[in-house]
């Protein structure tokens, strides 16, 4: 774990959300960095498809035995460049 300093008003934002959101200050700035990395990373998802990469990816890492299951289509297939 490792100390990352932000402005205090980005630092506002994240206390605002989080408290909307129901996370700790910390849960809610690693949320936004991996959104926003994935975005990067992926710019032709949209922020809905880039949610349901998160939840797989979360669902996966607790239930390890269900890493078959099939995969959603547009999400992807846009992630890798298949999409047709």
């Amino acid at each position: 774990m490792g100390i990352v300093k932000v402005s205090s008003e980005i630092h506002e934002n994240i206390r605002v959300a989080s408290k909307a959101m129901t996370r700790s200050i910390n849960a809610q700035a690693e949320h936004w960095m991996k959104v926003g990395m994935l975005a990067e990373r992926n710019p032709g998802l949209n922020y809905g498809e880039i949610l349901s990469l998160l939840l797989k990816e979360a669902e996966q890492s607790s239930h390890p035995e269900n890493q078959n299951i099939p995969k959603h289509k547009s999400a992807d297939n846009r992630a890798t460049g298949t999409d047709k």
